[in-house]
């Protein structure tokens, strides 16, 4: 499902990148199904990933979630998987093609914004971004305080 632009009810975030919204500008979101082996599912539901560091790869009619860090599984003995292997993302032809074109934009990447349970599926919010300048850093800061101060005011 291409642009999501809230969360839905009763998903729950797994795992959040907190640091994209700081340093992109989000231009438009899509929803991707995640190709993980069952130690994966277990150690995401035990809140045992990260994102920070992640990015992603588009290859040809393909994308991948790489630099994602999902911790090994404790009880999986042998048959656990490596904690940083690329993950192929699941989307349709034409969110491929949205994303190819974004990127092919000057200042345009792919950035995982947060990892979350749909019913009993895990589903990553990736978004279109563009990486902000430190003064936009700055002003978006001034901003979201300006904000928080009125809101404050008015209670």
């Amino acid at each position: 499902m291409a642009n999501t632009p809230s969360k839905v009810s009763g998903d729950r975030d797994l795992v959040v990148n907190r640091a994209a919204r700081h340093e992109y500008e989000i231009v438009d979101r899509f929803e991707a199904g995640l190709a993980l082996l069952g130690s994966e599912v277990k150690s995401l539901r035990g809140g045992r990933g990260n994102l920070k560091e992640a990015f992603v790869r588009l290859d040809g009619r393909e994308a991948f979630l790489v630099g994602c860090h999902i911790s090994p599984y404790p009880w999986a003995n042998r048959e656990n998987h490596d904690p940083t292997r690329q993950r192929k993302l699941l989307l349709n032809r034409s969110e491929l093609l949205k994303l190819k074109r974004g990127t092919a934009e000057k200042g345009m990447t792919v950035v995982p914004l947060r990892l979350y349970l749909k019913g009993s599926k895990i589903k990553l919010e990736i978004a279109l971004a563009r990486g902000r300048k430190s003064h936009d850093k700055r002003q978006a800061i001034k901003e979201r305080d300006a904000q928080r101060e009125m809101s404050r005011d008015r209670e």
